[in-house]
């Protein structure tokens, strides 16, 4: 059975930083793109961040470029989101998903695996 756990969450400063990361079992890794997605208090469900396959190519939401930053380890089976400079709306539960297709997309729908998520609480 597929797995991906998530790790590195927890409650920080605004302006700190928080490191994200994700193993996935049970899968090719390699064949996957990864995105992270978040779920803010009574929001649904945002696209974040992802990478592809190859690790060449990512994607951000407007409100995390250039303070987030996602990279992977297709030996070790991880994808990181190193996020900087957080702000209070960055609060959410953060997900890791992976994408059969290997582009990385923001589209929920394109995702088959997920973890379980990662609480991320920015105080003010």
């Amino acid at each position: 059975q597929v797995q991906l756990v998530e790790s590195g969450g927890g409650l920080v400063q605004a302006g700190g930083s928080l490191r994200l990361s994700c193993t996935a079992s049970k899968l090719t890794f390699r064949d996957y793109a990864m995105g992270w997605f978040r779920r803010a208090p009574g929001k649904e469900r945002r696209f974040v961040a992802a990478i592809t396959w190859s690790g060449s190519s990512r994607y951000y939401a407007d409100s995390v470029k250039g303070r987030f930053t996602i990279s992977r380890d297709n030996a070790k089976n991880t994808v990181t989101l190193q996020m900087d400079r957080l702000k209070p709306e960055d609060t959410a539960v953060y997900y890791c998903a992976a994408d059969p297709s290997g582009i990385g997309i923001s589209s929920i729908g394109a995702y088959d695996y997920w973890g379980q998520g990662t609480q991320v609480t920015v105080s003010s």
